[in-house]
């Protein structure tokens, strides 16, 4: 039977498919700890407040980088090179979404707006990766090797989005709600198709990997086209709709800095 839990079993029990997944998703988490990083460098003086609170994200992806590194070793394996067009990070990037990497290289103060678009960006990014971890946490979340590292990412990743909508909430309070919106909107419909080709580009380096045959290749294929259509007719709205968390002040205190493998 296919299902996710058997894909994502298949791709755990063989190393190099493993490598590849781990690879991925360590350098995934490592740009965006040093966007965060930059990010929190740069807040407007007007919005100094947030710093700690971006701190403490980049923080938390940095150390999820260092889970996933861990992982790796912990089997005796090293990290292998991202295939570009697996790059969810940078590719979003390309698209326009998110802050432009040469923009947080500079050492000039980003403007509100531009703490609008970064939060608005991590808002339908950080629900993709809570969607995605909870899904791993339901199946493998009681795995002696990886179940206690997808427990600790997922409790942040709760924690990044719990943080996105209330600051959200609050500068849209603040006179900058039309923005949000409007932001949120472009960054879920261009993210949703991005995802749609990182996750081909992935199960078509995975299926080479494992040896699929082309039937299940082009099942799995199908169903990414078939989610993507989903999303695209309406399925985004989850991704963008505001509403105060039940976790507040969700990345008020310090990071835990120790990977949990």
């Amino acid at each position: 039977m296919l299902s996710a839990r058997n894909l994502f079993q298949e791709i755990l029990e063989n190393d190099d498919s493993y490598q590849l997944f781990c690879s991925i998703a360590a350098s995934g988490e490592a740009q965006g700890g040093w966007e965060n990083g930059r990010i929190a460098a740069l807040v407007p003086e007007t919005m100094r407040g947030l710093a700690p609170k971006i701190t403490r994200h980049g923080a938390d992806e940095d150390k999820h980088g260092r889970i996933f590194n861990a992982l790796l070793k912990k089997r005796g394996l090293d990290p292998v090179d991202v295939p570009p067009e697996t790059d969810y990070t940078m590719l979003l990037e390309k698209q326009g979404i998110g802050l432009a990497h040469d923009k947080l290289r500079r050492d000039e103060r980003l403007t509100e707006r531009d703490i609008v678009v970064y939060l608005s960006h991590s808002r339908v990014t950080e629900q993709r990766a809570a969607d995605q971890m909870d899904m791993l946490v339901k199946f493998f979340g009681d795995h002696p090797e990886v179940g206690k590292a997808v427990k600790q990412i997922c409790s942040d990743e709760d924690n990044h989005l719990a943080y996105c909508h209330e600051e959200l909430l609050r500068l849209a309070r603040a006179g900058h709600g039309r923005a949000i919106q409007g932001t949120l909107r472009e960054c879920a419909l261009t993210e949703i198709a991005v995802y749609r080709d990182v996750s081909l580009a992935v199960m078509a380096h995975m299926g080479r990997i494992l040896k699929w045959p082309r039937g299940k290749s082009a099942v799995l294929a199908g169903g990414i086209h078939a989610m993507y259509a989903f999303e695209r007719a309406g399925g985004w709205r989850r991704m963008v709709t505001l509403r105060m968390p039940e976790r507040r002040d969700a990345l008020g205190g310090p990071a835990t800095t120790a990977p949990v493998v």
